[in-house]
């Protein structure tokens, strides 16, 4: 598996910041209350690594609701957000208000769960896009629920693909929710990663 030196690290974890500020200001204007999110640390591990860590740090039994959406142009990548099953009514309860029925609200689960997927998602790829001067596009966000290894394998991926592992904080007034986005990227796309953050930094340091 490729590694990143402490520099391409600190600079993948500087962009991701960016992006989940924007996601977090988009998700204040949809709930009505302020919405802190951080990044506070990224991990590559291989797929079956990665389900088993989620298995054991998000969800108890191993239900994981996902929204994932497939990018491709300056790196291929398949996007999934992922949170605890038992949250996902909460979080859709503060997108519409209390005073949705709990039966209407299931029936809005997998829309309204697919608007913040598709909102936090294209915020981190958005930013990753506009830093490193590129385009990157992507599919409409599709919703999943299993246990942690059937949504990382809904994309087809490979057991030995390497999961690039944000872990996120949701935190609201009232509520704290834990996530995660995994970006699942073969060798060749893992290799354009690791390009497009030496090209960001050589701009940064007035080299390019």
């Amino acid at each position: 598996m490729i590694e990143l030196t402490e520099l391409e690290n600190d600079a993948l974890i500087e962009i991701f910041n960016i992006g989940v500020g924007q996601a977090a200001a988009s998700m204040s204007a949809i709930v009505n209350e302020p919405v802190r999110m951080s990044v506070p640390s990224i991990t590559f591990i291989n797929r079956a690594d990665a389900a088993r860590l989620l298995g054991h740090r998000v969800a108890e039994p191993e239900r994981i609701c996902g929204v994932s959406q497939h990018y491709q142009g300056a790196f291929e990548t398949e996007a999934i957000l992922m949170f605890p099953e038992d949250k996902s009514l909460e979080i859709v309860r503060l997108m519409v208000g209390e005073s949705v029925p709990l039966a209407e609200l299931t029936d809005m689960e997998q829309e309204a769960l697919c608007e913040i997927g598709n909102i936090i998602l294209n915020s981190c790829v958005g930013t990753l896009a506009n830093i490193f001067q590129r385009e990157l596009h992507g599919s409409l966000p599709e919703y999943h629920v299993g246990t942690s290894d059937q949504i990382l394998t809904a994309s087809g991926s490979e057991p030995e693909a390497v999961v690039l592992m944000l872990h996120i904080d949701f935190v609201l007034e009232k509520h704290q929710i834990q996530g995660y986005v995994a970006f699942v990227l073969d060798l060749s796309a893992l290799h354009d990663l690791k390009a497009q953050i030496n090209q960001y930094i050589a701009r940064a340091m007035g080299q390019a």
